[in-house]
């Protein structure tokens, strides 16, 4: 094996685990949605409003730096 594919096999062994860590978060946002983020459907203030808002906010960086939208327009 060569340098360069011990190093593409580390590589990519790294991004697997991250991937997996992604997935794992992805996961635990789909479960936070199930459960309206901790909110009583019947009981919604503004300050869980706020909060669903933080989150969204936070997810719309990462999809738009993927997605090339926003601010990371080309």
């Amino acid at each position: 094996m060569t340098k360069r594919q011990a190093n593409q096999q580390k590589s990519l062994q790294a991004f697997l685990a991250k991937k997996a860590e992604f997935d794992a978060l992805l996961a635990d946002l789909q479960q936070m949605s199930a459960d309206h983020f901790g909110a009583d459907p019947e009981d919604v203030l503004w300050g869980q409003v706020g909060n669903l808002e933080f989150y969204t906010e936070q997810i719309r960086r990462v999809t738009d730096a993927y997605f090339k939208r926003g601010e990371y327009a080309e």
